[in-house]
């Protein structure tokens, strides 16, 4: 596995909108100014970031990435990435959901080749929003575990183990987060899934 997560962003939100208000680039890329929480990028970036086996990753420059995987991997990491974004995000903006940002993790196979090598665009691991809702210069409402996150905000916790308990309808409600996504992106509907989960591959 590469030691790195390879994030692409097509929205200023989350830590890469923190970072710009403090310094106004995101990892290296230094943008406009005047942009405003998920302001949609002119064009989508490459954003890498540690992989903390503690904590939190931390966003870094491509320059340092490039010290942890190499010049050339990392230039062909990046160009998968963005191309798996930007193939996705017409996908997903076709079915009224934009694809804020995401992430990829990479490892190379025993024929040094670069393989996806952990899940890819789903809520885990996306920031889905709803195309109808969008409106820039604000959080907006997610389909992904961002509902989670912001209740976990409103209770103080330091963000180290335990976590703290979900209630009954932060549970409910991020389920019912997920299984739109999924119905809005494959088409089908979830209980259908369940009874033939083999029908989204066909």
């Amino acid at each position: 596995m590469l030691p790195i997560e390879c994030v692409v962003r097509g929205y200023l939100t989350g830590s890469g909108w923190k970072d710009y208000q403090a310094t106004g680039a995101v990892s290296g890329h230094v943008l406009p100014q005047g942009l405003r929480d998920s302001d949609r990028l002119a064009e989508p970036i490459f954003t890498p970031a540690t992989k903390a086996q503690t904590g939190h990753d931390e966003n870094i420059t491509r320059a340092t990435a490039a010290e942890l995987v190499g010049p050339e991997r990392l230039a062909e990491a990046e160009a998968t990435s963005l191309e798996l974004y930007r193939f996705a995000s017409e996908y997903a903006g076709a079915r009224g959901i934009l694809i804020a940002d995401t992430k990829f993790e990479f490892g190379v196979d025993d024929q040094d080749r670069l393989v996806l090598a952990d899940e890819a665009f789903t809520p885990d691991s996306s920031r889905f929003w709803p195309a109808d809702s969008y409106e820039p210069g604000r959080s907006q409402p997610s389909f992904d575990k961002q509902f989670v996150r912001d209740y976990c905000e409103t209770l103080g916790w330091d963000k180290t183990d335990p976590g703290p308990e979900l209630p009954e309808d932060v549970v409910t409600g991020t389920r019912a987060r997920y299984v739109e996504a999924f119905e809005r992106l494959t088409e089908r509907t979830f209980d259908g899934y369940l009874e033939d989960p083999e029908a989204v591959l066909r």
